[in-house]
């Protein structure tokens, strides 16, 4: 079959396209897409055509493709598919003035666990929690207090799917101390350095979030200041879970 026939290949290729667009710093050319993966510029104008004319990709001005508008009408649906309601981004703002640290909002269904909303600017590539899979769930917060708060097939099913790679020296590797650590007293999570060396995450699971869906109000800081204030980030982040059980977040699948 050759590289332009519609089929899995195609698909495949489309995919990798879009991938690698999201990742890039800035419009991504034809040629680079045919460096990068491997494959003849024919094939990668052969599938640009239909990602631009959908939507998913856009020609930019100075050259280049970028993500399309597509893109965010994709995201928007996926965040309503896992119950993250209107008022999800105002209870990040909110929790990012109460703590002084980014604040997350992480849904789990379907057998996965993603970070859907964060404050952190999207400007920073170098953050070590962003919006998308997470393929780490066992080494932080938000993954723990997911993981803890499902069935017992639902924390197997993940570390079954994507192991306990030990992401730091701090990483628990072991799933049997991994499942005794999952909630760490009064419903909260806590990750130092196990997911960034220089981080700590403090998570809890929001109540309510429907059958077979839940989600977590989740922050990060440089661990230096979580031990400065760690008393404060938690009563922020158990404040703005009560509010978000209250019906600020409309967190309603």
């Amino acid at each position: 079959m050759s590289s332009t026939t519609p089929g899995p290949q195609s698909v495949e290729r489309a995919l990798e396209i879009l991938d690698l667009v999201a990742d890039a710093g800035g419009p991504v050319g034809a040629k680079a897409m045919a460096r990068r993966l491997g494959c003849s510029l024919s094939t990668v104008y052969h599938l640009l055509g239909p990602l631009t004319a959908r939507g998913h990709l856009v020609r930019a001005r100075g050259g280049g493709y970028a993500p399309g508008p597509r893109v965010a009408a994709l995201h928007r649906s996926f965040q309503r598919h896992v119950g993250a309601g209107p008022g999800v981004g105002e209870v990040l703002a909110k929790l990012r003035r109460a703590s002084g640290a980014e604040a997350y909002f992480t849904a789990y269904r379907d057998g996965r666990i993603t970070v859907v909303d964060s404050t952190a600017p999207v400007t920073d590539p170098d953050h070590p929690f962003v919006p998308g899979p997470e393929v780490r769930a066992h080494a932080t917060a938000h993954g723990k207090v997911l993981l803890a708060g499902g069935e017992r097939g639902v924390q197997r099913g993940d570390l079954a799917e994507h192991g306990m790679a030990r992401v730091t020296d701090r990483t628990m590797t072991m799933e049997e101390r991994f499942g005794a650590a999952g909630a760490q007293g009064q419903g909260f999570a806590v990750s130092v350095g196990e997911a960034d060396p220089a981080y700590t995450c403090v998570a809890m699971v929001v109540p309510g979030g429907g059958e077979g869906v839940l989600h977590a109000l989740s922050v990060s800081l440089p661990t230096a200041e979580f031990r400065r204030r760690h008393a404060r980030v938690r009563a922020a982040v158990a404040e703005c879970v009560r509010g978000f059980s209250g019906g600020a977040g409309n967190t309603g699948a």
